[in-house]
């Protein structure tokens, strides 16, 4: 999975100025890159991110800032190109008999940054390292699918019985198998996701065992490496330079600097003032004026995001729990003024779980849960005892610019439904991610996903599977998890689409995320670069940057 740190907003508007009179303000928005600590190259290209939420271990790398670094260091088995259909990059084929048993063959000239060759022993074994539940990797739900991985994470309190997974086999060095639980036509589609990624021998200190200091300066397989250990928490720069040995050829700049910001105006005076040269998101009132400001070095283009706000439905508070309170709350928010209003029109109002730029969406599918309709919003909330369920608190990181939008959600509740809501910022994404996946976090919360590959089953699975890694709200429905199988084990993904849709509709109606906006790609890049594309995985190209 891949959630996102960011949102793009305008602010001054009435509907604002009523949030924020409502809440009395409220900040986290005041810090910025702030230090030096750890910058690298002169000359380097510099680009923004928000502090990764770990180390840089591709199997451990769910988020957006992590995953825009890792996406420089690695590549995997498939790429996606621009129409998003996945093509071969280290795999020379993958094909299958009967979408359950598959061959997996690499073209055997990609190497590591130490030199030494990229074989199939090295994606076995770092897929077996992210599904050994033991070693407590993010990314551990996606090998779920592969045969052996019950056996490796067979539920708390209960011991494992192996650690490695009895489906994947090495038959030499540029070829190994994986055998899969059930047929899953989209296998392949999944392959070119961060949790994929292989890891080289240097990597593990003894066998499945990873070395302590790896995430700090990663070896990988991609055309940048690291030119120095990062430490996280205090470097507010990741450095890396080119590696000329890649075997697709050098990128045409010598060095990327990501620099760490906890504050999207600080990034954004940076970019102005051409200390920054790359964002992939603009803050604030950037927006409005920013095509006019950065003419053809502005960016403005279709993501693959679902902005939400969720709830943590199964230790959560009453309104948390009660579907009925979470449809009325969902009715009560204003999407087409958040979108029109407070994101300048550079947002559309999300009317189903799956987005619009991959199979299976349906145009209105949320129906009436999601359209505005503040007299009956009040009346639900009333009928299913929002009045007396208590405060509704929400969370989100003031590290990517969601402060207007969630003050906006927070006052149309208030007028609409009465309620009482508190909106509470927090400094870093990763800290909420921490707090949800420890199942610390009580209240509503903002939430994102850009889609890790092309298919409608990545907005479902890994976001509302039983068990999933990114399921922050609880979420556990066997009939939703057994429609997902079935459209796994269709001949294609096109055939399986009915299948994903039933399921879409079992989250539409018991709304354990409201879906508010779709995403945009809003980003700028300064005078000192040019080519600077992004694509709808919201990953720079950073192998076609140049120098201007």
């Amino acid at each position: 999975m891949r959630v996102t740190k960011g949102a793009q907003i305008v602010v001054g508007t009435a509907l604002l100025a009523l949030a924020v009179a409502a809440c009395g303000g409220g900040g986290g928005d005041t810090s910025g890159a702030g230090s030096s600590a750890g910058a690298g190259a002169a000359g380097a290209v510099r680009v923004e991110i928000a502090e990764p939420q770990h180390d840089l271990i591709p199997g451990n790398t769910t988020e957006t800032s992590g995953a825009e670094v890792l996406n420089a260091l690695f590549v995997g088995l498939v790429d996606y190109d621009a129409d998003k259909k996945p093509y071969n990059r280290v795999a020379e084929s993958i094909e299958s008999p009967d979408s359950k048993m598959w061959t997996i063959k690499l073209k055997g000239t990609y190497k590591w940054h130490n030199g030494e060759p990229v074989v199939a022993q090295n994606f076995v074994d770092s897929w077996n390292f992210t599904a050994n539940g033991a070693n407590a990797q993010e990314g551990n739900y996606f090998f779920g699918s592969i045969a052996g991985y019950d056996e490796m994470n067979p539920g708390e309190g209960k011991t494992p019985t192996a650690t490695t997974l009895s489906g994947l086999k090495v038959v030499d060095d540029t070829t190994f198998t994986v055998e899969l639980k059930n047929p899953f036509s989209g296998f392949p589609t999944m392959l070119g996701y961060t949790a994929f990624y292989p890891l080289p021998k240097a990597a593990f200190e003894s066998e499945g065992k990873l070395k302590a200091d790896f995430g700090s300066n990663p070896i990988g397989n991609g055309p940048f490496k690291m030119s120095k250990p990062w430490k996280r928490g205090s470097d507010q720069t990741i450095a890396t330079v080119r590696n000329d040995d890649f075997s697709e050829g050098k990128a045409k700049i010598e060095a990327v600097d990501f620099k760490i910001y906890t504050d999207l105006n600080t990034a954004f005076n940076d970019l102005r003032a051409g200390n920054l040269d790359i964002m992939d998101q603009l803050p604030a009132e950037a927006i409005s004026t920013a095509k006019q400001e950065f003419g053809d070095r502005y960016i403005e283009q279709p993501s693959s995001g679902i902005g939400y706000i969720g709830f943590p439905i199964k230790n959560g508070g009453d309104y948390a729990k009660n579907k009925d309170i979470r449809k009325a709350i969902s009715m009560a928010i204003d999407r087409k003024t958040i979108t029109e209003t407070v994101f300048s029109g550079t947002r559309v109002p999300a009317d189903d779980f799956i987005s619009p730029v991959v199979s299976g969406y349906r145009q209105g599918a949320c129906g009436e849960a999601c359209t505005y309709d503040p007299a009956k919003a009040k009346a639900l909330f009333e009928q299913a005892g929002g009045a007396k369920a208590g405060a509704i608190e929400i969370g989100y990181n003031a590290d990517g610019g969601h402060k207007e939008w969630i003050e906006a959600v927070a006052n149309n509740l208030r007028t609409n439904l009465g309620a009482e809501v508190t909106p509470k910022p927090v400094e870093k994404f990763a800290t909420i991610l921490d707090d949800l996946g420890a199942k610390k976090w009580p209240g509503a919360f903002r939430m994102a996903w850009i889609m890790d590959y092309p298919s409608p089953e990545n907005y479902l699975r890994p976001i509302f599977g039983s068990g999933a890694s990114s399921n922050y709200s609880g979420y556990s429905s066997k009939e939703f998890d057994d429609l997902l199988t079935q459209g796994d084990s269709a001949k294609t993904i096109e055939e399986g689409v009915q299948s994903y849709q039933k399921a879409d509709d079992l989250l539409l109606d018991e709304l354990p995320y409201i879906p508010v906006y779709f995403y945009q790609t809003n980003g700028a890049f300064s005078t000192h670069v040019k080519n600077v594309k992004i694509d709808p995985f919201e990953r720079i190209d950073l192998f076609n940057v140049e120098k201007a």
